[in-house]
């Protein structure tokens, strides 16, 4: 159901690993030999989002093969647009990051004209997805109570800092305050020390997940009765769901959780160790584990010692085994550790920076690093989708849009003649 079927099959998508068939970038044929479409190819999605949560789910829905409308303000665009350095060319790698397989109509919604356009695509698309602040989209015109009236299938998602009700419902919202409200920051970091942020957006992310989650429900929902409904996320709300067993401990305990830097709570050892040259992080997560790990320590005696033959008590006394293995694990570096602690059937990893996690030979090889063209900036490297389906595969097909890069095409498909177009681009509704 594109409004308009535009070349975007035009893939100079080249895996960053080896070059065979990846899974999930390089599309995959189906029994008759026929290269397979995105499962949501059939769905228009009309995207009113900018910077990351919204941008990033409409991403993902563009990866499954939806037809992703990104609706910009003239000029301007995506305020990530302007988020650098780094810029690669005239783009700013922000932007860059979260909005390939777009197509970008760049149009002003203070525009009468301009609004009536975007209004006209939300009453022909499947799904809409926007992150003004709660009462925005609805002040505009573009609210689900309005347009669901004309259109009853749309599946529209909002994405807001605390929800669509709530006192707190009409406050913006920023990732990091949803990190600090929600407790989460309050268990990032060494044990001791301050507060820290999450390194990546972390409630951003999260709530882009859930609402593409919730948009995939709704639709799923929709086969039954025909009939749409409106997502309501927040950020506040999608970090408190990661709290998971660390609320289940609070219920349980009354105590309230504290950091412990990379270590668990629950389980020991289970963390970052200094070697001689880096670190790595070591995961016992059971008692089998534990022998495993003292044998390949040859250590053998901390196996049976009371204090740390079963988790619990390795967990109470971790103020005396932690050091003890510390000393250990500076002895050799981080490799030799690797290797040792995998030939024991120990889990263990190094921690990598990123551009070492961009190079790690699993990553390449589940084609998590994909290489494109994009009209300015040329070869274009980017973190690929991790959703992997066997007959309908996600892929990586256009690059990010330059701004206003499609209007023609899809002011075209609703109607708008040549002249009508030039008219509205000289009264600046459109670029």
């Amino acid at each position: 159901m594109s409004i308009q079927e535009e070349s975007v099959r035009d893939t100079s998508v080249r895996s960053g690993g080896p070059q065979e068939p990846t899974p999930g970038l390089i599309p995959l044929t189906d029994p008759s030999g026929e290269a397979s479409g995105g499962a949501l190819q059939d769905l228009v999605v009309l995207d009113l989002t900018r910077i990351l949560s919204g941008p990033f789910a409409t991403m993902t829905l563009a990866d499954l093969g939806a037809d992703v409308i990104k609706i910009e303000q003239p000029g301007q665009g995506d305020d990530t647009r302007q988020w650098g350095p780094p810029f690669q060319g005239e783009e700013a790698a922000y932007f860059l990051s979260v909005n390939r397989n777009k197509r970008s109509l760049a149009v002003d919604l203070k525009s009468a004209e301009g609004l009536a356009a975007v209004r006209q695509l939300a009453l022909k698309a499947d799904v809409l997805v926007e992150n003004f602040r709660p009462g925005t989209a609805a002040r505009l015109g573009l609210g689900y109570e309005d347009l669901s009236t004309e259109n009853p299938g749309l599946v529209y998602a909002s994405i807001s800092g605390y929800g669509q009700t709530g006192p707190d419902a009409a406050r913006a919202g920023y990732d990091a305050i949803a990190q600090a409200r929600s407790g989460i920051m309050s268990v990032t970091g060494e044990a001791g020390g301050p507060p820290v942020r999450v390194g990546v957006s972390s409630a951003d992310l999260v709530a882009g997940m859930w609402a593409t989650i919730g948009i995939l429900a709704a639709l799923h929902e929709k086969k039954r009765t025909g009939r749409g409904q409106w997502v309501d996320i927040s950020l506040l709300d999608g970090s408190v769901s990661w709290l998971t067993y660390v609320s289940s401990g609070y219920f349980a305990s009354g105590e309230t959780p504290q950091r412990y830097g990379s270590a668990h709570p629950t389980i020991a050892p289970y963390q970052a160790f200094a070697t001689a040259d880096g670190f790595v992080m070591v995961a016992v997560g059971n008692d089998g584990l534990w022998r495993r790990l003292t044998t390949a320590l040859n250590r053998e005696e901390l196996a049976v010692d009371e204090r740390f033959a079963s988790n619990p008590s390795r967990v109470a006394h971790r103020n005396i085994l932690i050091p003890l293995l510390e000393e250990i694990m500076l002895t050799r570096r981080t490799d030799e550790w690797v290797q040792a602690l995998d030939l024991a059937g120990v889990p263990v990893g190094p921690i990598q920076t990123v551009d070492q996690a961009l190079i790690d030979p699993q990553v390449i090889a589940r084609g998590m690093v994909a290489e494109l063209e994009h009209p300015t900036v040329g070869a274009l490297k980017m973190v690929g989708c991790p959703v992997r389906l066997t007959r309908t595969p996600a892929s990586i097909r256009t690059a990010p849009p330059l701004l206003g890069q499609h209007t023609d095409d899809i002011l075209s498909g609703l109607g708008f003649s040549t002249n009508r177009i030039a008219s509205l681009r000289e009264a600046g509704a459109v670029q």
